[in-house]
């Protein structure tokens, strides 16, 4: 719950967050009235602002403290940045709207957010309280849902659910779409998410795929972008943690690449604390390959230009899990990132290579 006086009355509210963040301790009641220099001012104090205006002044509020944030500067380490972004976020996140029952904004000339609403949190709506950021958040996955991200591996398009991280990268999907293939008969997509790996590899003409992912939004997400390719009968998704029982011809892995902790459930598909995934697909990789079987691990090394990890440490948990480097494919990132000379992290960007190593046992 989350609670406020207004108008001289305590008043209280089911506390919404989709991710999981606890509701603020001091709220403050604030309309159009309300200047961006004290809105922000308020926010970095702690105190949350439960906005009682027009949607689209909200919308411009939160720009207006956004500018006002502190950014890294540039050539900032990795912790740093991290911590301005935490920052950023905690303080953007104390902008909170009302919600009417039927995930009904209640406020002026606010958007038809139900659709976007229902498919994070239920059909099930209760009147509640969260953070504008967040919505904006939940309208924009709405959008990449319904319209999806073009694949040209798949020559289709790939339809990505709030909190499972779209293949926006396109890089990572052409390695999959180009290396050779050790065999068609078998495949595992470990932690498959919207399954766009799963899909290029059946495209590919493997004759079944499993995809396995621990995040049932995940699940429910490669099931359905893979009904629409018409690749269910092909594809067998799964709930496991990294491999599902046997051997594969082809065991293909795409972990998140920065080993560091997420703040937020779409995060954790680029954070990987401790380097949890990458280590457990190594160690697990030789038994759960065939004979002559290769495993493709699809991994940036972003985190070798950080300072997050060395080569030779990544060498070195190839050869502590009984594998050798068979081959390997690399490619430059096509985002615009690497070029954008004020990201605090340019350099790294900049130098930075996804490769597909082809690990045999």
């Amino acid at each position: 719950m989350i609670e406020w006086t207004e108008a001289g009355r305590e008043r209280s509210a089911l506390w919404r967050s989709a991710l999981g963040v606890p509701p603020p301790e001091r709220v403050r009641v604030a309309d159009d009235r309300m200047k961006a220099d004290t809105a922000y001012r308020l926010a970095c104090e702690g105190t949350a602002l439960l906005w009682r205006g027009d949607f689209h002044n909200a919308r411009q509020l939160l720009a207006a403290m956004g500018r006002r944030c502190k950014p890294a500067a540039p050539g900032s380490d990795f912790h740093r940045y991290r911590q301005a972004q935490a920052q950023r976020a905690r303080t953007l996140g104390m902008l909170l709207v009302p919600y009417d029952e039927g995930h009904v904004v209640a406020l002026r000339r606010a958007p038809d957010v139900r659709e976007a609403c229902a498919e994070v949190f239920g059909p099930q709506a209760p009147a509640a309280v969260g953070p504008l950021r967040e919505l904006l958040g939940l309208i924009g996955a709405h959008e990449w849902r319904t319209k999806g991200v073009w694949v040209p591996a798949l020559g289709a398009r790939i339809h990505p659910h709030h909190g499972v991280f779209p293949p926006t990268r396109g890089e990572y999907v052409d390695l999959v779409a180009e290396a050779l293939l050790p065999g068609d008969r078998l495949a595992f997509d470990i932690g498959t998410g919207t399954g766009v790996l799963a899909a290029v590899l059946a495209r590919r003409g493997v004759g079944h795929v499993v995809a396995t992912d621990l995040d049932e939004r995940a699940i429910v997400c490669a099931e359905d972008n893979l009904a629409r390719l018409g690749l269910s009968e092909r594809v067998e998704v799964v709930k496991a943690d990294l491999f599902p029982p046997g051997r594969a011809q082809l065991v293909v892995c795409n972990p998140p690449w920065l080993p560091a902790k997420a703040s937020s459930p779409l995060e954790q598909a680029v954070y990987d604390p401790g380097g949890r995934m990458l280590r457990g697909f190594l160690d697990g990789l030789a038994g759960h390959l065939e004979p002559a079987g290769e495993g493709w691990l699809i991994l940036s090394d972003l985190a070798e230009h950080l300072g997050l990890r060395t080569r030779a440490e990544l060498l070195e948990a190839f050869v502590r899990a009984g594998l050798r480097v068979a081959g390997r494919l690399d490619v430059a990132p096509r985002h615009h990132r690497p070029a954008d000379q004020d990201d605090p992290l340019h350099v790294a960007r900049a130098a930075e290579i996804t490769s597909l190593w082809r690990l045999t046992a």
